[in-house]
């Protein structure tokens, strides 16, 4: 799942394992396209997925 930067104050390394970043760029045929929201680019999210917390 992709989550925000601000996430991380409230990140629980028991709960969730950080996978890396998603870019927020995309592409049509060869050319780059951004998602644009009132003229800014969007920021990157985290890469996170829920652990298991029955793990024994």
């Amino acid at each position: 799942m992709g989550v925000p930067i601000t996430f991380l104050d409230k990140y629980n390394p028991d709960q969730f394992e950080i996978l890396g970043m998603a870019n927020s760029a995309r592409y049509l045929g060869d050319f780059p396209c951004y998602t644009i929201i009132k003229g800014r680019k969007l920021y990157n999210r985290i890469l996170i997925k829920r652990r298991n917390v029955n793990e024994d």
